[in-house]
């Protein structure tokens, strides 16, 4: 969530944040019911101050009352009698009026906070402006020695490549027909070296996440209250790439979700929490499967493993002070910890710099790592793919705009006392299946055997090829 007081202070800012991002951002509206909302707040403090004022003199001057009453007459008697009633009407005369105050709080508030979730966060000023994925820009990209992603697969390594769902079936290490029988379109069985391939990813992925680089593994929940997607950021926007589990409609309290990615349970953990500032940053990675929805992806990569409903992710998260330039090092640094993974599997990959359009809503900055896959990308001469870049992963930097909604703060030695919003950033280690894409097509032998990058090996066994 933006913070109000920003907006107020600088409304053309949001203006010009929603329309580089295409998101549209009622700001005029929000901006009149916040004036209204601290209207009401300011009138009913008032009255509030004067209802304190009136208990502490009321008792001593009714007091005061009834003693001259005890020995008037007449006239006299009737219109102390009166000035009593009178001061006994004053509280409930308050209370009424700051009770229809409450009302006017209570038709106010739900749209101003609804206007508020959607206000996305402008993007940083050294992010391009674009209005899709097409105007993303490539930072650098890097490949193993005797590969260049510019030239044929086949002009390299002297054969044409077969795409990943040829190897894998070829294999026993997928299962498409059985896997969309259960559930479906866009859904897989992994079998076999299919599967211990999987796993052979996720548990490297872990393992360098937090044994190289002292990230905490943290298991999370993937079944999560309402709330949590909102706080994360992905409610309202994303409301219909999330799968819903429908409890109200079998008489229970409120309704679940599935999370689309790792990210939220690990920030979600730390919700209506005030944080030490001494245990800052907070470094967590876990492993969870992961769903999504996939709404308006139809006819977008139906075949294979690229865009399925049902996934696995070692995820990385940073929670550190609210300070621009140590979440800009901890983007940088998280970035890196990816490349030197990719790198470790020989896998050609590059860093794209997203533009303003592609960014979403929460997101003041994102970098996707993308890796060379040969199955993807146009038909050459010979009607085979030429290959093409595919996003594994995504870095982003959200400052606080996660943690207010969030309401995840910190306090120590640089606050001087009060408590601050955390920033967040948050990034993929490893997804998986669709990483196998990349691994099993650029490590093919001409002989249809798949070689298994050397750190995977210990988590296959000890093997060093399939098939």
């Amino acid at each position: 969530m933006i913070d109000l007081k920003a907006l107020r202070e600088d409304p053309d800012r949001f203006r010009e944040g929603a329309r580089l991002k295409g998101i549209p951002a009622d700001i005029d509206r929000l901006l009149a019911l916040d004036e209204r909302r601290r209207s009401l707040l300011a009138e009913q403090e008032s009255l509030r101050a004067e209802q304190k004022k009136i208990e502490k003199e009321i008792g001593p001057a009714l007091g005061r009352l009834m003693g001259r009453l005890k020995g008037a007459q007449g006239e006299e008697r009737a219109a102390l009698q009166t000035e009593a009633e009178g001061l006994r009407a004053k509280p409930a005369a308050l209370k009424e009026k700051i009770q229809a105050l409450d009302a006017a709080l209570a038709q106010v508030e739900p749209e101003l906070e609804a206007l508020a979730l959607e206000v996305p966060l402008p993007p940083d000023p050294d992010v391009p402006v674009g209005e899709s994925a097409a105007q993303n820009v490539e930072i650098r990209r890097w490949s193993p020695e005797g590969f260049d992603p510019a030239e044929p697969f086949e002009a390299q390594r002297g054969f044409a490549p077969l795409a990943h769902t040829e190897l894998m079936r070829a294999h026993a290490m997928v299962d498409f027909e059985r896997g969309v029988k259960l559930a479906g379109s866009r859904s897989y069985a992994l079998t076999g070296d299919g599967m211990r391939l999987h796993q052979a990813v996720l548990r490297y992925a872990l393992d360098f996440i937090t044994d190289r680089h002292g990230f905490s593994p943290t298991g999370v929940p993937v079944l999560v209250r309402e709330e949590a997607m909102v706080g994360t950021g992905f409610f309202p926007a994303g409301r219909d790439q999330a799968y819903r589990v429908a409890e109200t409609d079998r008489g229970g309290g409120q309704d679940l979700w599935l999370t689309g990615t790792g990210e939220v349970g690990l920030m979600g953990l730390h919700q209506d929490e005030i944080l030490d500032e001494a245990d800052l940053p907070m470094r967590l990675a876990t492993v969870s499967t992961c769903f999504r929805r996939e709404a308006g992806a139809a006819g977008k990569d139906t075949a294979g493993l690229y865009r399925i409903h049902q996934f696995d992710k070692v995820e990385q998260v940073v929670i550190c002070r609210a300070d621009e330039a140590e979440s800009r090092r901890w983007h940088r640094a998280m970035i890196g910890i990816v490349e030197e993974l990719l790198r470790s599997l020989d896998l050609p990959h590059r860093l794209v710099q997203c533009c303003t359009g592609d960014l979403g809503p929460k997101n003041a900055d994102m970098v996707d790592v993308e890796c060379w896959m040969p199955s993807r990308g146009e038909a050459g001469p010979s009607g085979a793919p030429r290959g093409d870049w595919g996003e594994t992963h995504s870095a982003s930097r959200l400052y606080d705009f996660q943690c207010r909604r969030l309401n995840m703060r910190y306090r120590g030695e640089s606050t001087g006392g009060k408590t601050v919003f955390c920033h967040s950033l948050n990034n993929t280690v490893a997804a998986s299946p669709r990483l196998l894409i990349p691994i099993v097509e650029m490590h093919q032998t001409k002989d249809g055997a798949i070689l298994v990058p050397e750190p995977l090996r210990p988590y296959m066994g000890g093997r060093e090829r399939i098939g």
